[in-house]
């Protein structure tokens, strides 16, 4: 799918909490010897979630943007953990940057894949001339049930993208961007369930691999791209095993992974994850550079970009903190903290 009108991002951010647990903590909790899928990763703190977290990122996007909220006429947030059952998250984003009461403010669903379902229905909003500048979210804080493989890497995290049809010098442009769905039921969380259900392995060949690389495929056969003519290739990241071997079923080199690759430190930030890739790689990436993007959700699909750097980003990169300031100021706590923070431990 190509715009039929120039997509451009005009702002990007993210947002990190400052609290981090290791895996090897929550190892110990549980007796568990055997090696572990990450070596650390973020914790919300007691007065976060996923709506304080979109905020931040909304608000660093805005920085690098240069524009004012109440130019934003559009604002989707991508999320499978926002804090209330029945109250929409994009409304309270788009009140607390100032953007109210002209947008269109939407809350969306399709667990990791959310946030990049959202940057493709905001670029669709920009591309057709409906809006001018738009804002797409991925938000989470994410859980996993205690002693649970998804316990060690559910994280927090979220980012943002300001896309826009009118914006002078930009960051980069989305050039092109592709859809892969299908009916695999690999993960999944019922009505009052508290944590969600996975089926172990059959998330890796059935689900993450064949949307990502299929996906990824289509990507390069309608956009005419082949693997040589990226430079940074961007995937979910659930954990750091799955994104290099997607990149060798592709035929990208593990280099072209590095700069966007962060789980083994933060986590899997869910609907953040490669939202938050992306902006990792926008903060070093050079004008002229072609960026693939490719994000993955349970149930399952994945969202494929090419986006190509421009000379924007070189100028609006400094003016919000970049990612990578925000991984390594960490506070690490133990496992009763943590049990704390994410709502483990119940009182009433």
């Amino acid at each position: 799918m190509r715009p039929s009108r120039e997509v451009a991002i005009a702002g990007y951010g993210a947002y990190i909490p400052i609290y981090r647990i290791k895996a090897s903590e929550i190892a110990r909790v549980w007796g568990v010897e055997r090696k572990l899928p990450i070596s650390e990763k973020s914790v919300p703190g007691p007065d976060e979630d996923s709506l304080t977290m979109a905020v931040e990122a909304a608000l660093n996007a805005l920085r690098r943007s240069r524009l004012d909220p109440s130019a934003i006429e559009a604002i989707y947030v991508g999320s499978e953990s926002p804090p209330y059952a029945v109250k929409p998250s994009a409304t309270v984003v788009a009140e607390a940057i100032g953007a109210t009461p002209k947008l269109i403010a939407i809350d969306m669903e399709f667990a990791c894949r959310a946030g990049t379902t959202a940057m493709q229905s905001v670029a669709g909003l920009v591309g057709s001339g409906m809006i001018r500048h738009g804002m797409a979210i991925g938000t989470d804080t994410a859980q996993g049930r205690p002693g649970d493989e998804l316990e060690y890497t559910a994280a927090a995290g979220a980012a943002a993208f300001i896309l826009s049809s009118d914006v002078r010098n930009p960051i980069a442009v989305i050039e092109f961007s592709y859809s892969y769905v299908t009916d695999t039921p690999d993960f999944w969380r019922r009505e009052g369930a508290r944590y969600p259900t996975h089926t172990f392995r059959f998330t890796g060949a059935p689900a993450y691999f064949h949307h990502i690389v299929n996906a990824a495929k289509g990507l390069m056969e309608e956009g005419g791209f082949k693997p040589g003519d990226f430079d940074y290739v961007v995937f979910h990241q659930p954990n750091v095993k799955f994104p290099f071997e997607a990149a060798r079923l592709l035929g990208f080199p593990a280099e072209k992974l590095k700069a966007g690759l962060l789980v083994n430190e933060i986590g899997n930030t869910y609907a953040a994850s490669s939202m938050i890739g992306l902006a990792a790689v926008l903060d070093v990436a050079r004008p002229g550079e072609r960026i693939m993007l490719v994000s993955f959700g349970s149930g399952a699909g994945s969202d494929a970009f090419s986006i190509m750097v421009k000379d924007g980003v070189e100028e609006r990169r400094d003016l919000a903190p970049k990612v990578r300031e925000y991984v390594s100021r960490k506070v690490y706590i133990d496992y009763a903290l943590y049990a704390r923070f994410v709502g483990k431990i119940m009182v009433r």
